[in-house]
């Protein structure tokens, strides 16, 4: 049966020691589509991600690739030669055989018994991450920087024309050419071999350039999309009927009445106004200091994100290209977030 889905997951969970747990209730992922996640280490951005490929197995719950039903109740197959031909993974530290660049690229085609016209996959694949087959092929992995390794690392990914292709932190160790030329790599194969796309990654602005959608991951759940903040409490019952949790600075945000007091609030990024003066006149209930830290713009948009560190709390929050020129917002200048109580919507 035909399903645009490449994955479906359902109930998924997967415990490490007594402090961590992964659960997925419930995500689709769609054939074609490119997927960024975000989150702070340990958010279980990587355990995800392995899941996705079949490398661990959950402890609970299950995944369906392509509608398959076979994979059972346990989660899935991972002896299964399809999935295993289909979906690859790049790890953020890039392991390389003790062979030469060529035979590092052409070692997932032949354990697949994908010989016919090795050699001119082995090229493509070189040439689509910027490194000349003629000049590389031969070279020993050891006489590779760390950018060019992980370029190799991912030729010899992208020579199998996966279904999906997942990357973890790709870019976390590279240099600007690398990242640019690994960026451009990607984008080709999705156009090329319709490729599913799962990145993780701390560099937003070249996620924003590869991804349809970003999902926010906080100690092992999906907290929504990437416009999201997420706050956490507890919550407490304030004598005006608002509630309110106390950052480390002694400022408040408030809130409407939570499902819980330590249910977690998200405010979507446009929910919020940003200024450089106090804004005493506006009735909204949380107006907060805070020192802007960051500014991520994105080819072709007018769009502008703000990371704002408000005491403890990293806010990020969305303007046009014209409102940071209009208020002359830099680096380390300090503002004032303002939003409503009504604007936080419980997780």
């Amino acid at each position: 049966m035909y399903t645009s889905a490449v994955f479906e997951i359902k109930n998924l969970k997967r415990q490490y020691g007594q402090g961590f747990l992964l659960d997925i209730p419930s995500l689709v992922i769609e054939r074609g589509k490119s997927y960024g996640f975000v989150g702070p280490n340990g958010s279980g951005k990587s355990t995800l991600l392995r899941m996705l490929a079949f490398i661990d197995e959950p402890d609970e719950g299950t995944i369906r690739y392509h509608g398959n039903d076979s994979m059972g109740e346990r989660g899935y197959v991972t002896e299964d030669r399809t999935i295993r031909v289909s979906v690859t993974m790049l790890l953020q530290e890039p392991y390389l055989l003790k062979r030469s660049v060529f035979e590092n690229v052409a070692y997932g085609l032949r354990t697949r018994g994908m010989r016919r016209g090795l050699r001119e996959r082995v090229y493509e694949s070189l040439n689509m991450i910027g490194l000349n087959p003629e000049t590389f092929s031969h070279r020993k992995w050891s006489e590779l920087s760390g950018g060019e390794s992980q370029r190799v690392a991912l030729a010899a990914r992208l020579a199998l024309k996966p279904d999906v292709l997942i990357l973890d932190e790709p870019t976390a160790s590279v240099d600007r050419v690398s990242a640019h030329l690994i960026k451009e790599a990607i984008k080709v194969v999705r156009k090329n071999y319709m490729s599913t796309l799962l990145i993780a990654s701390h560099d937003l602005v070249w996620l924003h350039e590869v991804s349809d959608e970003i999902l926010r991951m906080h100690e092992g759940l999906i907290m929504g999309s990437e416009e999201d903040n997420f706050i956490t409490g507890p919550w407490s019952l304030e004598d005006d009927g608002l509630w309110s949790t106390t950052l480390h600075d002694g400022q408040q945000i408030r809130a409407l009445k939570p499902p819980s007091p330590t249910s977690i609030a998200l405010l979507n990024t446009v929910s919020t106004i940003v200024t450089t003066e106090r804004p005493d006149h506006l009735s909204a209930q949380n107006i907060l200091a805070g020192r802007l830290m960051h500014i991520y713009t994105f080819e072709n948009s007018e769009r502008v994100k703000l990371d704002i560190q408000v005491a403890n709390l990293s806010l990020n929050a969305t303007v046009t290209r014209a409102a940071v020129r209009a208020l002359g917002l830099m680096p380390g200048l300090d503002v004032w977030v303002v939003f409503k109580a009504s604007s936080l919507q419980w997780q």
